[in-house]
């Protein structure tokens, strides 16, 4: 009987022959470099994978999730994708993506105790406390949850915005756009938030940083 450790290795051969039966050149041609020009910030949620809610294949997308796709600006591994995407890759747009139905935010919502990941649930539940008031204003909790899932994008687009490697990128001149959406799970369509940032002239003068020496 075939575990699922097994399956992974039949379901990538049976890819290789697709892709393959495609363009024989496929492997070949992709195993040179990659210069994708999209940066994409995502959750760790199997059920949405970049590449396949996209339609796009190897290379074309270079990928960071973590758990409610949150920016956080201590995190060493999410600083260090973007600072190779956005100074070595030249990345011309970075996409955050959240999703209806997040698990991350559920929980974030709730008071039970998790463990380690209530630490990281924190910066989610920060986000609750700036939009208290209309988050509180939702009765159905399906609705304040989804709500949750959409204020938490804008919040990490901002993040995202305020980061030294970001600043000096766009102090530059260098062409950058940061991107918030939202995928549904139901559906499959992902949706604009309309919070693109191309520079930072949105963002509070103490935030702005004018020096590529920062």
């Amino acid at each position: 009987m075939k575990t699922t450790y097994d399956k992974l290795f039949e379901g990538n051969r049976q890819w290789v022959e697709e892709m393959l039966h495609r363009d024989p050149d496929f492997f070949t041609t992709r195993a040179k470099s990659q210069k994708p020009p999209l940066l994409w910030i995502g959750c760790s949620d199997s059920r949405v994978p970049a590449n396949e809610i996209t339609k796009t294949l190897p290379g074309d997308i270079f990928v960071h999730r973590n758990i409610a796709n949150l920016v956080v600006h201590t995190d060493m591994n999410m600083l260090s994708v973007v600072d190779y995407s956005v100074n070595a890759l030249e990345v011309t747009d970075i996409v955050v993506c959240g999703h209806y139905g997040c698990g991350g935010v559920k929980a974030a919502l709730g008071t039970k105790p998790l463990g380690l990941v209530d630490n990281w649930l924190r910066n989610i539940r920060d986000i609750y406390r700036l939009h208290q008031r209309e988050l509180d204003a939702i009765r159905h909790p399906e609705k304040k949850a989804e709500r949750l899932v959409e204020l938490n994008v804008i919040e990490q687009v901002l993040n995202l915005s305020k980061i030294s490697i970001i600043q000096n990128a766009w102090a530059k001149g260098q062409k950058l756009a940061v991107h918030g959406v939202v995928y549904n799970l139901e559906n499959g369509l992902l949706s604009d938030l309309n919070v693109t940032m191309n520079d930072n002239s949105e963002l509070p003068k103490f935030y702005h940083m004018d020096s590529e020496l920062v």
